[in-house]
C-alpha cells in the first residue's frame, strides 16, 4: 500500500482485499463476477461524467459522481481477485 497521505480507498482496501490472491472458491468467485451496476445507475453515472467534462456537474453532483467511481473501483478490485481465483482454480485442476 502507498505510504503518503495521498493514500485513497482503493489502495486500503486492494491491501485488505488482497486482489493479487487468488483464494476465493470458484462459486463466489463466479458470483461476484456477475456484480453490476443497474442500468439507471449507469444512466446516471454517464449523465454525471458527461457534466463533470463539460464543467457543468454541480458540488453535490461530483460528490456522487465520486461515491460511484469509489464503489466502482472496489468492485473491481473484488472482481479482479474473482478472475485470479478461477485461474487459479483452473490451474489445479489441470
Amino acid at each position: 500500500m502507498a505510504n503518503s497521505t495521498n493514500t485513497t480507498e482503493s489502495d486500503i482496501l486492494s491491501d485488505v482485499i488482497a486482489a493479487n490472491r487468488g483464494d476465493l472458491s470458484p462459486e463466489v468467485a463466479k458470483s461476484v463476477l456477475k456484480w453490476k451496476f443497474k442500468a439507471a445507475a449507469v444512466r446516471r453515472i454517464n449523465k454525471l461524467a458527461d457534466r463533470n467534462r463539460k464543467g457543468t456537474i454541480t458540488d453535490a453532483e461530483r460528490e456522487q459522481l465520486q461515491r460511484y467511481l469509489r464503489v466502482g473501483s472496489l468492485v473491481n478490485l473484488i472482481q479482479a481477485k474473482a478472475r485470479l481465483s478461477l485461474q487459479s482454480a483452473d490451474s489445479t485442476e489441470a
